[in-house]
């Protein structure tokens, strides 16, 4: 008899298409050919020198050599409180927080705490390709509320109806969104929020884009717009606005049992995350917040020329994105004879014309493609160049 090796649950869980992307186009630059990537979803600007500076500090600090309490540093939880009543207009307490290993860890986490086998939770297509992957190992259930381009790639509380059964249990609610970059206004979020209040559905709002955004100071939060909202969790990190993806500090907030139950998981899985990044999240968010606006009005430029090149393409069409750092381009006119997938065309403009994408399959949306614009104008100028090219020649 042969025995079992990996876990059924495992042998289930997908690569994330975005971590694969980047670690394909890493190869290729190692083989020696020129890489252009739009697929990483992380800046390209280095983290601000001040925060680099307090985590020197932070190392060289005995007290940081140890462990600390699971559920975080209590001065960064108490700004973490901070931050969520100034950028989310939400008000809540340092014990109504719990600070992560990333963003990510907090969606899993969050999924653990209030998800039990069986369970539904609603996912607006197109979705983080990481989002279905959280669900299925807390035992729980995706179900996709398609949008289109047609309607700026939001959901309705039609949509959300339509969907919702005995077993919904959750929305996953992400404004400004990866990957389309939409962005909801604070009518539509207390229209999903009343909505949500009324049906007992828990909001799980992901607001790690909330001040990458193009049109207004920041996005608004669905928690601060419903103010009868009461079974919450807001995600957020420091992450995109700050340029410390690798830095791997983000934090859940939320009813204090949610939180406990989250810090409960956290204490078995990772214990604490690590002192000196969160010394480092701590400068960040009570430092000057200049380096922030700095780098949202440079991707703001980059935003304009990569949307115009690309809706530029024959047979290419491209909603302009209002926040994130994204384009999500309908690329279904173009496919269909060397190319019938828009994976396989994402393959083949990797493989041909050396520039990194990741398919809309990835985010439950076939027929498009995601584009990172947090990279220089002159890669997007050469990269936007190289694909045009290829499908040109189709």
């Amino acid at each position: 008899m042969t025995m079992k090796r990996v876990s059924q649950r495992l042998t289930r869980l997908p690569a994330s298409a975005t971590m694969a992307i980047a670690g394909r186009a890493r190869e290729l630059r190692a083989e020696g050919r020129d890489i252009i990537s739009f697929g990483a979803g992380e800046p390209d600007f280095a983290t601000p020198e001040s925060i680099v500076a307090a985590a020197s500090r932070a190392a060289h600090d005995p007290a940081n050599h140890h462990y600390s309490a699971n559920q975080g540093l209590p001065p960064l939880r108490e700004a973490v409180a901070d931050y969520t009543a100034r950028y989310s207009g939400v008000h809540t307490d340092a014990s109504e927080v719990v600070v992560t290993n990333g963003a990510k860890q907090a969606a899993f986490q969050t999924f653990a705490a209030l998800i039990d086998p069986g369970d539904e939770v609603l996912l607006p297509a197109p979705y983080w390709v990481s989002y279905p992957a959280g669900l299925e190992l807390a035992g729980g259930v995706s179900v996709p509320v398609p949008s289109t381009s047609a309607n700026g790639f939001k959901v309705t509380v039609d949509d959300l109806e339509a969907a919702r059964t005995d077993r919904t249990t959750a929305l996953v609610f992400v404004s400004p969104s990866n990957p389309t970059g939409a962005v909801y206004s604070e009518g539509e979020s207390r229209a999903i929020g009343e909505w949500a209040q009324e049906n007992d559905v828990w909001v799980i709002a992901d607001e790690i884009y909330q001040r990458l955004v193009y049109f207004t100071d920041v996005a608004p939060s669905i928690v601060a717009a419903t103010p009868g909202l009461e079974n919450w969790v807001i995600i957020n990190g420091v992450a995109k606005s700050y340029a410390m993806t690798g830095w791997r500090v983000g934090w859940m907030v939320g009813p204090e049992d949610i939180i406990n139950a989250a810090t409960r998981h956290q204490s078995h899985a990772t214990s604490n995350v690590a002192n000196v990044s969160q010394h480092a999240a701590l400068a960040a968010l009570t430092g000057s917040q200049d380096t922030v606006e700095e780098m949202r009005e440079a991707f703001d430029q980059r935003r304009k020329m990569m949307h115009s090149m690309v809706s530029g393409i024959p047979g290419v069409e491209c909603v302009e994105p209002e926040g994130a750092f994204y384009v999500f381009p309908d690329v279904s006119a173009v496919l269909g004879g060397k190319y019938k997938t828009s994976s396989a065309l994402a393959e083949g403009i990797l493989e041909e014309a050396g520039v990194a994408v990741v398919s809309g399959e990835s985010f439950g949306a076939p027929g498009f493609l995601r584009l990172s614009y947090a990279v220089s104008k002159d890669e997007i100028e050469r990269g936007v160049t190289q694909i045009a090219s290829l499908i040109e020649r189709l």
